[in-house]
């Protein structure tokens, strides 16, 4: 029983890590092709639309690696479960993306102003927001991995 527990919770756990990273890439497109800059600024810089996405995503980021983990070492013993929950565990490299990708452009906007739009508006926009769909498809890889995990287990009767 314990086995099944921490399935469903690492899968809800993986799933709700990658929602808001999904949320990024819905609304990327109008982001990068409708919005002028000064209404991107605003919604991303100076309104705090997105300071829920780090204190409950940092958190569920961080879980849905450690989950995969801890599940794999339940699954020591049952190949190929195993091996699909290490990989799923390697949505680590999507927090290294997000790390990678995302962070320095955060640290960019952290020192926007109100005023004049910067000059290196568009490549940090399009880095941030690239950035996101990067990290989104690494979750995603890894969700189907927990899938495929939880799928594999091996069921004794």
């Amino acid at each position: 029983m314990p086995l099944i527990i921490w399935s469903v919770l690492t899968a809800t756990i993986a799933a709700l890590s990658l929602g808001p990273s999904f949320a990024h890439v819905l609304e990327s497109l109008p982001r990068l092709t409708q919005w002028s800059p000064e209404l991107w600024r605003e919604a991303t810089v100076f309104n705090a639309q997105f300071w829920l996405f780090a204190a409950v995503g940092a958190p569920l980021d961080l879980s849905a690696i450690a989950l995969p983990a801890i599940l794999a070492f339940m699954l020591r013993r049952d190949r190929p479960a195993f091996y699909f929950a290490v990989a799923a565990a390697l949505l680590s490299a999507a927090l290294a993306a997000w790390f990678l990708l995302v962070a320095p452009a955060n640290s960019e906007l952290a020192t926007w102003v109100p005023g004049p739009i910067p000059k290196n508006f568009d490549a940090i926009r399009l880095r941030w927001e690239t950035g996101h769909m990067a990290v989104a498809a690494i979750k995603l890889v890894g969700f189907i991995m927990v899938a495929l995990t939880l799928v594999s287990i091996s069921r004794k009767d």
